[in-house]
C-alpha cells in the first residue's frame, strides 16, 4: 500500500512540475532576460576589460577586505526558477573547467536569481578576476560575488576576497 501511495505522489508531483515549467508565464520570463542579455552584451563586454584590472582588485581588496562589481543594468533580475539557475551554475563551472590556467576543481558556484557566489581557493588575483569575468559573461547572470581565497605557501599571506558585480 504504502510503495502505491509513493508512486501516486511521485506522478502527481511530476505531472505538477511539468505543467509549472512549461507554463508560457515561465517561457515569457527567461526569453525576456535572455533577450535582454543579448542588447546589453556589447556594453557590458568593454566595461568588463576595464573592471577586472588585477591591479584595482589587489588595491580595494587591501582597502576594504572585499571587491564589489555590478552591471550598471540587472538583466533577468527576477529568475527565480530553479531550472535556471541549475542551468546557469553548469554552464559557469563548464566554463571554469575549460580554462586550463584555473582550478576549477576548487572553486565552487553557487546561484540563486542571477546572483553568482564563488567560493574556494585559488592561487593568484588573477584566478579571481578570470573566474569573476566568466562567471560575469554567462546569460542571466547579473551579480557575481566572491568569497575566494588567494592560496599562499605562507598562512599569514592567506588573503579572503568577496567580489560582487
Amino acid at each position: 500500500m504504502k510503495v502505491f501511495l509513493s508512486f501516486l505522489l511521485g506522478v502527481v508531483v511530476g505531472v505538477a512540475a511539468h505543467w509549472y515549467f512549461t507554463r508560457p508565464e515561465s517561457q515569457a520570463t527567461v526569453a525576456d532576460a535572455k533577450e535582454s542579455v543579448r542588447k546589453t552584451a556589447p556594453k557590458v563586454e568593454q566595461s568588463l576589460k576595464e573592471t577586472f584590472d588585477t591591479d584595482k582588485l589587489k588595491e580595494e581588496l587591501a582597502r576594504s577586505g572585499r571587491v564589489i562589481r555590478e552591471k550598471a543594468r540587472k538583466a533577468g533580475e527576477s529568475l527565480a526558477d530553479s531550472t535556471v539557475n541549475g542551468r546557469t551554475t553548469a554552464i559557469i563551472k563548464g566554463k571554469l573547467l575549460s580554462e586550463s590556467n584555473l582550478a576549477a576543481l576548487k572553486i565552487d558556484v553557487d546561484t540563486t536569481d542571477g546572483v553568482v557566489t564563488l567560493f574556494g581557493t585559488v592561487s593568484s588575483h588573477e584566478e579571481i578576476a578570470k573566474a569573476m569575468s566568466l562567471a560575469l559573461e554567462t546569460e542571466g547572470v547579473h551579480k557575481v560575488v566572491s568569497t575566494l581565497q588567494v592560496k599562499s605557501k605562507d598562512p599569514s599571506e592567506r588573503q579572503t576576497k568577496e567580489i560582487s558585480r
